[in-house]
Formats: C-alpha cells, structure tokens, sequence
C-alpha cells in the first residue's frame, strides 16, 4: 500500500494548487500529488484579476501572502452596451497578477508544503471502485503490480482533475464538455499603461452582445487586455473567429495596442457539467465554474479545488456527494443568481439598466460586484429597481 497516493491533483492551476495546498493543510502527512504536462513558470491566457474572494481563499490556505508584492486595484468604470458607465470605488480591492507569477508561485507553495510536484500527461484512467488508477494497469485489488509513481501507473484513493476548460479527465471519465451555448471565446494580451492606473475598465458592446473588452492594470506599467464573445455569436458573425476577436479588442480599446495575444476558451456556469464521477472530482474550468456575467474563474477555482480536497480527505469512502453538497452549500443561490442574470442578461437594455441604476446607487453597484467577482447574490428589491428602469425604458417604445 506505500505506492498510494491519499490524493493526486491533475492540473497546476489555481483550482488545482488549492486542493493540494488544502490536503496537506488538513492532513500534513497526507501523500499528496500534482501533475502538470508543462513545467513553472508557464503563461496562461486569462485575465489576471483576482478579486477579494479570491484572496480570502488564499489566507483560507494559508498562503495570504503570497501576492503582498502587486499593488491593489481599486477603481472600477464598466461602460454598458448603450453607452452608461459608472465608476467607482471597490468596497474591497482587487488585484492583477499574471499568471505566469501567481501559478508558480501556488506550486510552489504546494511544495514546500510538503506536496510532490511531477510534470506529466495523464493519457489514461481506471477507477476500480476502490482506487483510481492513471497511466497504467490496475491488479485484481487495485494496487497490485503497480508501483504508484513512474513505471506501471499512479494509484490514488481520489484524484481532482483541475485540468482546464479541455480537460482530459473529464473526457476519461464520460462527463460531457460544456455545451457550445454555454461557452465564451476571449482573446488576451498585454499592453502598456501610466504606471499610476489603478482601474479596471469593462467595456461593453451591443454588436454581437454578449461581448465586451476588459483592461486591467498589473501595477507595473502594463496592463491586461482582452476581448471576449459568446463562441455561438462569434461563428454568426461571418468572418475568421481570430479576426472577429482582434477587431473587437482594438475597437473598443483603440488606444492600448496589445501583444502576446493569446485565445482561451471559458465554459461557464450555466452550462456546468456534473462535477464527477466515483473517486475522481472536477474543479475550475474543468467543472464548467466561470461566471457567466464577467468571465471570473480565479475564486471559483481556488474555492472548488480547496472543496474538493476536503470532501477527498473527509469523506474518502465516496466524496463526491461530500463534495456536490459543500459546493451547493457554497455557491448554489449564487449560481442560481447568475443562471437567471444571465439569461437577463441577453438583452443589452437590462444591462443598460443596471449600470445606470448602479451609477445613481451605491448599494447596487457593490451588489453588481459581488455577484460578478464573488458569490454574491441580488435582493429582490434591488433587481425591482433595475427592472423597472428597464422596462421604463422598454414600454413607451413598443
């Protein structure tokens, strides 16, 4: 039984490195494992922010600071799709870190903490009712024959698969992608900004909608950028999904000339596949947790990947109905919130109308900053409020 592993990690990221960070803080002689298929540092396309939740999570597992070195971020402007903007400062700042720092630094807390870091392509899965076994065969009670590291397989009593929107594991263990309705396409990139810019901007926009640009300064003279679309309004607008994307980040941001664009693909949560099967639990993009109003993946990430490990650890018999009901507990009237925004959400003008309300209203602008950037959730009264402008808006012309 020494070639067992009490929990193996698939994936390096922020989902991936918090259920191993999480592991051996419950448990500090747990054997605990990581895998990644490239080395650290490596540069991932995605926005960079990190919001307040996010650090929350970070202290959670011990490892707050972490990221004391980047400058917090605490202005937001957000243009709507007709042109309302609001700016504001945030209750709690956020920050930006690129993900090229802040992902080695996680593996690299992971392993000083006592985790073993591997670079490794899981090719193959077998769950044995008993272990997991990846990349190799599994005797007659599961461990026998396999050496539980290098040569005939990786055998583990669970396993989180923290391996991106195109997970491999998922697809090994018969959980369906996200269905293309329910996916986002973004480009990002980096471009340079006064040192001094301490705002995130959203720029939204009504062709194409949902579509909008984002800048977000790291606090070292760069910033941030990228344009994303829904992937089915990408393939209707006729033209290479490449070309859509570029033209749509210089046109709403046509002053801050991007570099190193990269494209990356964001399931969200609407559309969120079941979040396992047997011994082996989805966390992050590979479960399909991207809120379906920003793009925000980071907290989600950390928070899932951290829910993972403890159902892995606490509830080692069968996890995963420990690990549906502690994300229900979590963030189930949150996804709920941003299910039914979301479908709101289709129609420009109730956004037209909740970034005017939250111009005029302190308290929804903060509660549009929950929901979007935590897991907040929207008072009826307050969604009334942004209802009625709406519809104000709507009646007279019909």
């Amino acid at each position: 039984m020494d070639g067992v592993w009490d929990l193996v990690v698939v994936g390096g990221g922020p989902a991936g490195a918090a259920a191993a960070l999480r592991a051996r803080q419950l448990r500090p002689h747990a054997r605990v494992l990581l895998l990644d298929r490239q080395a650290f540092p490596r540069d991932k396309a995605c926005g960079d922010g990190i919001a307040a939740h996010g650090l929350d999570e970070l202290d959670l597992l011990g490892v707050g600071g972490l990221l004391a070195d980047y400058r917090p971020v605490r202005r937001l402007t957000v243009v709507s799709p007709g042109g309302r903007c609001v700016h504001a400062t945030v209750a709690r700042p956020n920050l930006v870190v690129p993900r090229r720092v802040f992902d080695a630094r996680l593996v690299e807390a992971a392993r000083a903490r006592g985790v073993e870091v591997r670079r490794h392509r899981v090719r193959a899965l077998a769950d044995t009712g008993g272990r997991v076994v990846l990349d190799g065969p599994a005797g007659p009670d599961g461990v026998t024959g396999v050496t539980g590291g290098r040569g005939d397989g990786i055998v583990a009593r669970a396993v989180v698969a923290a391996d991106g929107a195109n997970s491999t594991v998922r697809r090994l263990i018969g959980v369906p992608a996200t269905a293309d309705r329910h996916t986002a396409l973004a480009v990002r990139g980096y471009t340079d900004v006064p040192a001094g810019d301490d705002t995130q901007l959203i720029v939204m926009r009504r062709e194409g909608w949902p579509a909008y640009a984002w800048s977000f300064p790291v606090g070292d003279g760069s910033a941030n950028v990228g344009f994303g679309m829904l992937l089915p309004r990408l393939r209707a607008a006729g033209a290479p999904v490449r070309r859509v994307l570029h033209d749509g980040l210089a046109d709403l941001l046509p002053g801050l000339p991007a570099r190193d664009l990269r494209a990356h693909r964001l399931p969200l949560s609407c559309g969120r596949p079941v979040p396992g099967a047997g011994r082996v639990l989805l966390a992050g993009d590979a479960a399909s947790l991207v809120n379906p109003l920003t793009g925000e993946g980071i907290y989600y990430a950390l928070l899932s990947g951290r829910l993972a490990a403890e159902a892995a650890l606490q509830a080692p018999g069968d996890p995963l109905p420990a690990y549906r009901r502690a994300l229900r507990r979590v963030l189930g009237r949150h996804l709920r919130t941003t299910d039914a925004l979301a479908v709101a959400a289709r129609f420009p003008g109730f956004i037209d109308a909740a970034i005017s309300t939250a111009a005029r209203r302190r308290e929804v602008f903060d509660v549009l900053v929950e929901v979007g950037l935590g897991s907040g959730t929207v008072p009826a009264p307050l969604l009334c409020a942004v209802a009625g402008r709406w519809l104000a808006g709507v009646l007279p012309g019909r």
